[in-house]
């Protein structure tokens, strides 16, 4: 599971929608409550929700959720086309990053859970767009470097810890070493990837080095933040990392050239730490991100659960219910050990046979906890992310950096001012 995947087409919709097939049977039974996943194709997340909705509808008789599938890529086109024609269901996930496009389309209605209950969860497993908040989820991701013990420790690599991770320096000269060592490139960072990756895994560097890719104190301009002296230091590096051929930009998309140990050092995420460990065993370190001068950094928010706006009343009471119920650790538990994935309790986190005190890839849980930063709130991200991609992959690919960042900042600029601003 590829956390970072993402529906980033923005949604340009007025308006509530209509829930769709929600409502009181005609013959007086349970009222039911549709609920729609991108699940379809993943047998494994599939059965856990539906367990949860077994369990939820056998233990009262007042409401129903029946759940609809849709494959991932065909997902944002069903719910665009849904909220179009204002039968949206009411209960429905998204990508965490892309919520306030769609809170602002006016489609989506506070959650409106308890706080003992969202209080609980993870901070990037809640969604919050203008004070409020509109989606939770289960799990949440996060990224290390995967590294062999035995690389380091062979060519005299100090092994980076928590508490005191790599410097830029430190880690530039790992990978210098690496390379002397026989490494022809030493780190994959995961660029022969598209689409929300490139914001997902590379914005947290930049945050990191001291830029972003919008002032988030207004989310009002991209200035200063993505091409600031920060950002332009920061991509400078970036763009080194490819030009001194530390590392590249083809494939394979995914782990396979660390686990064929043709790198030392891969950046990647928890969706390939089963497999990692697997094939390297105890050899295997799950290690901090590098620290490019402000602090460590790591994306944080993927999928969630929301409410859509036109669902009715007595429905709304029903899909609140179903998410509190929902929300108990121990299916937060099954889900994350079903998916590898952390879960977004501390309850359910100790419980988990990965993530737990003693297990193999605990360490993700403390770097989600320490070092994870969600995606900036703001309607206009669509085009945020969509502009730092291409300014990303261009610099990538020798373009001079100062320029590309200025026209990537008037990109998004230009989408917030024909927005009014999205109301900010």
């Amino acid at each position: 599971m590829v956390a970072a995947a993402s529906l980033l087409g923005t949604v340009a919709l007025t308006g509530c929608a209509k829930a769709g097939h929600d409502g009181a049977s005609s013959d007086g039974g349970p009222t039911q409550i549709t609920m729609w996943t991108h699940s379809a194709g993943n047998p494994g997340e599939l059965a856990v929700y539906k367990k949860i909705i077994d369990d939820f509808n056998g233990s009262q008789g007042k409401y129903e959720v029946v759940q609809q599938n849709f494959p991932q890529g065909s997902y944002n086109d069903a719910v665009t086309a849904a909220a179009a024609a204002r039968k949206l269901p009411c209960l429905l996930d998204m990508d965490g990053p892309i919520m306030p496009n769609w809170a602002w389309a006016g489609y989506l209605q506070p959650l409106d859970l308890p706080s003992s209950l969202t209080d609980s969860l993870l901070p990037t497993a809640v969604g919050t767009y203008k004070g409020k908040i509109y989606s939770a989820g289960y799990w949440d991701a996060a990224l290390s470097v995967f590294a062999r013990k035995s690389v380091l420790e062979k060519n005299g690599i100090r092994i980076p810890t928590v508490e005191q991770p790599w410097t830029l320096a430190e880690f530039d000269a790992a990978i210098g070493r690496l390379k002397s060592a026989g490494y022809q490139t030493p780190l994959d960072l995961g660029a022969a990837d598209k689409g929300e990756w490139w914001s997902y895994a590379y914005s947290p560097m930049l945050q990191s080095a001291g830029g972003d890719e919008i002032d988030r104190t207004g989310l009002k301009t991209a200035e200063g933040a993505l091409n600031g002296p920060d950002a332009v230091s920061f991509f400078n590096w970036f763009q080194k990392a490819f030009k001194n051929g530390w590392a590249n930009s083809n494939g394979p998309v995914g782990n396979q050239n660390f686990i064929d140990d043709k790198v030392a050092l891969s950046y990647t995420g928890v969706w390939n730490a089963e497999e990692a460990l697997a094939k390297v065993g105890s050899d295997l370190l799950i290690l901090p991100p590098v620290d490019f001068g402000r602090g460590p950094r790591i994306g944080g928010g993927s999928w969630q659960w929301g409410l859509s706006a036109g669902c009715g009343t007595d429905q709304s009471e029903g899909a609140r219910a179903y998410l509190k119920f929902s929300f108990q650790d121990k299916y937060l538990t099954e889900f994350s050990d079903s998916q590898v994935v952390i879960p977004a309790t501390a309850g359910a986190t100790a419980a988990s046979k990965y993530f737990g005190q003693d297990g193999a890839l605990r360490q993700f849980a403390v770097l989600s906890q320490k070092f994870a930063l969600a995606r900036p709130a703001t309607p206009g991200y669509p085009v945020v992310s969509s502009s730092f991609e291409k300014a990303a992959k261009d610099i990538m690919n020798g373009a001079d950096v100062k320029p590309t960042l200025d026209a990537a900042v008037k990109a998004i600029d230009s989408d917030i001012k024909s927005n009014n601003s999205y109301g900010n």
